[in-house]
């Protein structure tokens, strides 16, 4: 079951020890076990832990890549934020 997580609750897993969460097209991904097979290494995904890696992700993968890891590596959604 997916889980719902704000943009905060992603920011505090911004380490492989906190769970090393990113977001990809308002999908929440957990890497922490990840970081290690990622063929552009470990640096770039503990940069973009706990934020908004849309744009990086899209600069070097196709959809190819996300249709291979995303169901194992994907934990949820981020939430819209309220609008008042």
């Amino acid at each position: 079951m997916s889980e719902s997580f704000t943009a905060k609750d992603v920011a505090a897993h911004n380490t492989v020890e906190k769970g090393l969460y990113i977001i990809i097209d308002g999908d929440v991904y957990k890497l922490d076990q990840f970081v290690d097979e990622h063929p552009g290494g470990p640096k770039i995904l503990k940069r973009v832990g706990g934020k908004d890696a849309t744009k990086q992700f899209w600069k070097y993968h196709n959809e190819g890549v996300l249709k291979k890891y995303g169901p194992k590596l994907k934990v949820g959604t981020v939430q819209a934020d309220a609008k008042l």
